[in-house]
């Protein structure tokens, strides 16, 4: 490792682990209905650390029990503001029985972490606080600003970077690092993503007399009949990216009733869809929401009794940062140095915080962290102990390099 090698060896492994798991054991699922169960207790956790360490450290309010840490390590000189982001929210364990490993004991086996959010994302979250505090050890100078951003609600609605953003937080950030588990490639694309609710409106009636009503479940069988048409339309039509492979329409909430309980011999009122959309370069979200209208309009020309609605309740663009751009080397150059390999350039499946960065803000985004990509949110989530302390070390050169303009 050159230039920075002393500083990426301030990453106390040992503080980092330990950190990591006392983070894993706050179970901040968001739940509405049950207290303690959210993000608070985790916020409060990483805030009060932060402070300990004599960093410059706001807490702020989202929603009720929802709060965002932003911290910052300043620069003897001014310069540029590199953002790091990893949320405090997880999802839910889901049936506890099924786990091997209890999911909030972060419990190490052999070289792994076990537990919920152990991978996405506690374990580069604390990564990038452990780098920002080897920096500040190590006594090493550099310019400009960095920036932790560590809000709430990134698997929900995603209302913490938002307001985040609101408060006028990322005004003056020029690159942000997205702290996810992508096995440390290099991610420079993201899918866009829209969620959608559909709702199909017809006649309750008895199940023996189905005329005297009308059925919304015939159209609900025909519109995902058509949606699956329109992905493949698509999927011929914009191809299979490089990075981020095929775009998808995904039905996966069916209701109907929407209200009440269902019965075999009754006919129900209204039926209902949701759609979660990945959409990748190529497509245009008016656009593709205007198919789905198109879909409407053609099945009520051949049917008058059709009646559905579209709304779309959350919509997340597709980014991408230019390989050239001053963040993407400075990441390239610190995983080369750190892992001693060639990186990797990738894209990220899903949708994160950084989608909201560059959609509103326009701000260079580069998704990298520690951890199998297909590990979240699955059963005996884990993430292994070498690949988190060689993220921290990738966090703590990506911040000099950029931060002091050493990228070629």
């Amino acid at each position: 490792m050159k230039g920075y090698k002393h500083v990426a060896d301030f990453v106390k492994a040992d503080e980092l682990i330990r950190f990591t798991q006392e983070l894993v054991r706050i179970k901040s699922v968001y739940d509405p209905n049950k207290k303690g169960a959210n993000e608070e207790e985790a916020a409060v956790f990483i805030a009060d650390y932060l402070r300990e360490e004599g960093f410059e450290v706001y807490y702020e309010t989202v929603a009720p029990g929802r709060p965002n840490v932003i911290a910052f390590l300043r620069g003897k000189e001014t310069g540029k503001t590199l953002l790091f982001e990893g949320h405090t929210d997880v999802v839910t364990a889901g049936d506890i029985d099924s786990w091997e490993y209890d999911p909030f004991e972060a419990e190490i086996i052999g070289d792994r972490i076990y537990g919920r959010g152990s991978c996405d994302t506690k374990g580069n979250l604390a990564a990038a606080i452990f780098a920002a505090k080897a920096i500040k050890d190590s006594g090493e100078a550099f310019k400009g600003n960095i920036l932790l951003c560590i809000p709430c609600d990134e698997e929900g609605m995603m209302i913490g970077i938002k307001d985040f953003i609101r408060r006028g937080w990322a005004d003056n950030v020029d690159a942000a690092v997205i702290c996810e588990p992508e096995e440390n490639n290099i991610c420079i694309y993201q899918k866009g993503a829209m969620r959608a609710e559909i709702r199909i409106y017809g006649k309750q009636s008895h199940g023996a007399m189905p005329l005297t009503g009308v059925n919304p479940n015939w159209r609900l069988g025909k519109i995902i009949c058509e949606l699956e048409k329109l992905e493949q339309a698509e999927k011929d039509r914009v191809g299979c990216h490089e990075y981020l492979k095929w775009p998808s329409i995904t039905p996966t909430v069916i209701s109907s009733p929407v209200k009440g309980e269902a019965q075999i011999n009754v006919v129900p009122g209204e039926a209902y869809i949701a759609l979660d959309i990945r959409t990748i370069p190529g497509q245009n979200h008016n656009e593709l929401r205007q198919m789905i209208l198109d879909i409407f309009k053609q099945l009520g020309d051949e049917d008058p009794e059709f009646d559905a609605t579209l709304k779309i309740i959350e919509e997340r663009p597709w980014t991408s940062t230019p390989k050239d751009a001053p963040i993407s080397k400075a990441v390239y150059k610190a995983v080369e140095a750190v892992t001693g390999k060639e990186p990797v350039w990738q894209g990220v499946p899903g949708a994160t915080d950084g989608t909201i960065l560059q959609g509103i803000k326009k701000i260079p985004v580069i998704v990298i962290g520690a951890g199998n990509t297909y590990i979240p949110h699955h059963i005996d989530e884990y993430v292994e102990i070498p690949a988190l302390i060689e993220t921290a070390k990738i966090y703590t050169l990506i911040s000099m390099y950029f931060l002091n303009n050493e990228i070629d």
